[in-house]
């Protein structure tokens, strides 16, 4: 093998496993190592918890060392194959293969990966207290945020908001000091040893504005107590700025990601792939979104038909009589049934975990009526379907039925 098909299956081989690390749930290998490091992780963390209760330590140390050496194996295998497929990453893409490895390093997700087994290895190295390493060694915990979908979008929204939540902390902390101030004033005399300095007060403030109180230290004067009801009230209402930001934040960053997903789904549509952004942005007002596992069965032979789907990724079989079809990404189906309202003719399974957009039968008429040239691009697609094209003379995507005029079977029911 020459040099240049020698990097060129290196090139090839690299953006496979970058696939494979990072590519998602549409790749089944991808979807198994996940799965296995979730596990891995999962498993690492218990037996951590573990190994600190003494009789379990002594009677399953094999075990634990045994879980350990494949956990920290695994992570290292694991940080070593991200940092060489870095190049390969789209945030690092324009960049060359160093910068963008060193960029990876220094990244949150590298730090969290390299603190999944750091520990072990320095273990050998420095002579430290056993728990610190205990605890350093259950930082791997946070590896599921790598694959946690939910906690992404969590860290996401607090990166979003980072200067309202910092603007909260510093209004907190004057909170803080300031009634710490005013109850060393009010109370330096009657508790000299509990207030009789600003520090000293601080551990009050803290446990009353955070509404925690201990109740070690109390307020003894009226002036002091006065303070102190108002700390509490402050600290109600300090505590629920954080919840009401980062609950707004997350609610939109939630809608935001639907209308982003719900774009890429409609666009990729080859029935409307030729809209401009406004014809997009009006199909959004009719369609909804929803996501099946394979083997979820979509339409029920003899219902009643009340949508038609687009199949935006993914695949579908019609169990029709005589052989079943599959129809892949781009293709429709459940049109004629709804147009000429009839109960479906066939089951209509998925084959693959698969995303719908689903048009509503009066949303149908109301979109044909609004724009005719996708009636007529529907129905035309629906033509050259002899293959959807039963005996029977009713249900979905058949043939016979758009050759005839739709008001003429209508009058017939």
């Amino acid at each position: 093998m020459n040099e240049p098909d020698r990097r060129r299956g290196l090139a090839l081989l690299r953006r496979r496993v970058h696939v494979v690390l990072d590519g998602g749930s549409h790749d089944r290998v991808a979807r198994v190592v996940h799965r296995g490091l979730i596990g891995l992780v999962l498993l690492s963390v218990v037996s951590v918890i573990f190994e600190s209760v003494p009789e379990y330590s002594d009677s399953y140390a094999d075990v634990f060392d045994f879980i350990e050496y494949v956990a920290v194996a695994a992570f290292t295998l694991e940080y070593v194959l991200r940092v060489w497929c870095a190049p390969e990453h789209a945030l690092y893409a324009h960049r060359s293969p160093t910068a963008a490895r060193l960029a990876f390093v220094g990244s949150g997700w590298a730090l969290i990966d390299l603190a999944a087994f750091l520990p072990f290895y320095l273990s050998f190295y420095f002579s430290a207290d056993l728990r610190v390493f205990l605890m350093l060694r259950l930082l791997r915990f946070f590896k599921f945020a790598r694959y946690s979908p939910g906690i992404r979008t969590l860290l996401a929204v607090i990166e979003a908001e980072r200067k309202a939540l910092l603007a909260w902390l510093i209004i907190l902390f004057g909170a803080v000091l300031f009634y710490s101030t005013a109850m060393h004033i009010a109370e330096h005399e009657a508790q000299p040893e509990k207030f009789g300095t600003i520090p000293d007060a601080m551990w009050w403030a803290i446990e009353t504005v955070t509404t925690v109180g201990y109740g070690e230290v109390i307020p003894l004067t009226l002036a002091g107590k006065l303070i102190a009801s108002f700390a509490m009230v402050t600290g109600f209402l300090l505590l629920g700025l954080p919840v009401g930001i980062l609950a707004t934040a997350f609610a939109e960053e939630i809608h935001r990601r639907e209308f982003v997903v719900t774009w890429t789904m409609v666009a990729s549509v080859p029935l409307f792939r030729g809209l401009d952004a406004a014809g997009i942005a009006e199909i959004m007002r009719y369609l909804r979104a929803q996501s099946l596992p394979r083997g979820a069965l979509i339409v029920r032979k003899g219902d009643p038909a009340h949508s038609m789907y687009f199949i935006a990724e993914g695949e579908v079989e019609v169990e029709l009589a005589h052989e079943n079809v599959k129809l892949g990404e781009g293709q429709f189906f459940g049109e004629i049934a709804v147009l000429q309202k009839t109960s479906r003719t066939a089951d209509v399974r998925a084959t693959a975990p698969t995303k719908l957009l689903i048009l509503d039968a009066y949303d149908l008429q109301t979109l044909t009526k609004r724009n005719p040239e996708i009636g007529e691009a529907i129905r035309e697609i629906a033509q050259s379907r002899s293959e959807l094209a039963p005996a029977e003379r009713h249900g979905d995507m058949i043939e016979a039925e758009l050759e005839e005029p739709a008001s003429e079977d209508v009058n017939e029911t």
